[in-house]
């Protein structure tokens, strides 16, 4: 399975790349700062049939 997916920044709205740890469990949450703003975005982490799913909202 491919460890990265990509997320859209809650902030600027642009696309980043993130690794994920698929041993980390079928559902993760993790905070990820965006590459083009630096600010930081909260991801909800969904694997489902080797599928990655994320959605991304503001920290705080």
């Amino acid at each position: 399975m491919d460890s990265y997916a990509t997320f859209t920044c809650a902030y600027c709205g642009e696309e980043n790349e993130v690794f994920v740890e698929p041993e980390a469990g079928n559902k993760q949450t993790i905070t990820e700062d965006c590459s083009v703003c630096c600010r930081p975005n909260v991801l909800h982490i969904t694997i489902v049939n080797n599928e990655i799913f994320i959605e991304s909202e503001f920290e705080g």
